[in-house]
């Protein structure tokens, strides 16, 4: 009799974690983001022009700001007769050393790279980009990366436009994304992998609560740990915040109100 209450336990342990065992895959499930893939959802992404204040604190001087003013300008055009996002960027700091700009060209299909120029402490930079590889644009004069060259062996997402990638994606309690981000011209296209930790409701400057999903990278470069949080709206899928630790250094990016003036009509 004790036997077949041992075994009877036994089969229903195993019975158990069998029924469980889908649950752990599901739960541990990442979701591979490229081009192609579909996960991104181009229709979120709204254009217009988003402005964001960023700053940095360092332990060594914890009574300095470092502080930059970014402008980010989505557009939708047509380039060889297909529709594309173009964001343009203008990073504002201390001096005018600091100031840069940046123009992206995106497939408004999957939001494929077409082109990215940076222009960047009197560096410019610019490159043709599709699913195959990306390649240094030879005819633009003065291209510091000329001849520049990489085959890819799968395709992948501009790193530069994080933010608008991050307001595409299906946000979701318990997901894990694993996007193949690529910094133009720097290291190899690497995988990154980003969690959302949760939810967070932010109190905007008329005392409303938005709610937001909270999403979570972290990891080591060249010897540093390093872990980044972003607020996305759950709602509109709109980027309202960014903390990040790297080194013990501290940057906070915060979106700032659309009543806030385009500084590039000024002058």
């Amino acid at each position: 009799m004790k036997n077949n209450i041992v075994i009877g336990i036994l089969i229903l342990i195993t019975i158990m974690a069998g029924a469980l065992v889908p649950l752990v895959l599901e739960a541990q499930a990442v979701d591979t983001v490229v081009p192609g893939s579909r996960i991104l959802n181009t229709r979120l992404l709204k254009p217009g022009l988003r402005q964001y204040l960023v700053y940095y604190q360092r332990p060594q001087s914890p009574k300095m700001l470092w502080c930059w003013y970014w402008l980010r300008d989505i557009r939708t055009a047509t380039r060889n007769g297909q529709p594309v996002f173009t964001v343009s960027q203008h990073w504002y700091g201390g001096d005018t050393s600091s100031y840069r700009t940046y123009f992206s060209v995106n497939s408004a299909k999957d939001f494929t790279p077409v082109y990215h120029q940076e222009n960047a402490k009197g560096a410019l930079a610019a490159y043709n980009w599709d699913a195959a590889g990306i390649n240094a644009t030879d005819t633009l004069a003065g291209n510091s990366k000329k001849g520049f060259t990489l085959q890819f062996d799968r395709p992948n997402f501009n790193w530069n436009l994080d933010v608008e990638t991050f307001e595409m994606l299906p946000l979701a309690a318990g997901k894990t994304f694993a996007i193949n981000f690529y910094d133009a011209g720097l290291d190899l296209p690497e995988f990154v992998i980003y969690k959302v930790s949760g939810s967070e409701a932010l109190t905007t400057l008329d005392n409303k609560s938005v709610d937001c999903w909270k999403l979570v990278t972290s990891g080591n470069n060249k010897g540093v740990d390093y872990t980044q949080t972003f607020w996305i709206s759950k709602k509109e899928h709109e980027f309202l915040k960014e903390e990040d630790v790297y080194g013990g250094m501290y940057r906070c990016k915060v979106k700032l109100p659309a009543f806030m003036p385009d500084v590039l009509t000024h002058f």
